[in-house]
């Protein structure tokens, strides 16, 4: 996460005043969610230090940040569930999902199930794609997309969102703060992928039995 693009975009975000804060986060987003160039953390946190500046409420902050992220990803799902494959027609989809990314990663639902959707949140290139793929397929349900994408979100959105408000007042301090965040994410994200392992491998061993 480049640091120098938080302040640019919180002087951006600010410019809309107190009334339209969550707003403005809100639709940022929602385009992330279909490949805006910016990146989601970065949004995340610069509204949270919209919100340790006194444009918003941290907490409200972090419910529209939710908000935004499952709007975004359940469109980029629904995107690909309503038009099928033919979505790779689409020009700038055309641009993130060629024939061959769409292949890998059909075969890499096939080879981890649903769970795929989950870890896709955590791999912001691939985000996108997995997601729109998950849509063309009849694998997962809308609502079970939902849940998995939610659950990952659980995690990593009030790090950004209350990280950037805790940092809002020293910049130069929220750059090492960030840094522990991703740390702390992907730690977080280690431990319950190794307990969901232990779990299906317990199952598994009682169910032979």
């Amino acid at each position: 996460m480049d640091l120098v693009n938080i302040p640019e975009l919180v002087n951006f975000f600010s410019r809309f005043g107190n009334e339209f804060a969550y707003l403005v986060i809100f639709l940022t987003l929602i385009l992330c969610g279909f490949g805006l160039p910016v990146p989601e953390d970065i949004s995340l946190v610069s509204g949270g230090v919209l919100a340790g500046l006194g444009y918003a409420n941290e907490h409200v902050m972090f419910g529209v940040g939710m908000a935004g992220v499952l709007v975004g990803d359940g469109s980029v799902f629904l995107l690909g569930r309503i038009f099928g494959e033919k979505v790779l027609r689409i020009p700038f989809i055309a641009k993130f999902l060629t024939p061959e990314r769409f292949a890998k990663v059909q075969e890499k639902f096939s080879k981890y199930g649903n769970w795929v959707v989950f870890v896709a949140r955590f791999m912001p290139g691939l985000r996108m794609p997995i997601y729109l793929t998950a849509g063309t397929s009849d694998r997962i349900s809308f609502f079970r997309f939902l849940f998995l994408d939610a659950f990952a979100a659980a995690i990593s959105v009030p790090i950004w969102v209350y990280l950037g408000h805790y940092g809002a007042k020293n910049l130069d301090q929220l750059s090492s703060l960030v840094h522990q965040g991703q740390i702390t994410v992907f730690a977080l994200l280690g431990i319950l992928v190794l307990a969901l392992v232990l779990y299906f491998t317990i199952k598994k061993k009682r169910s032979g039995k």
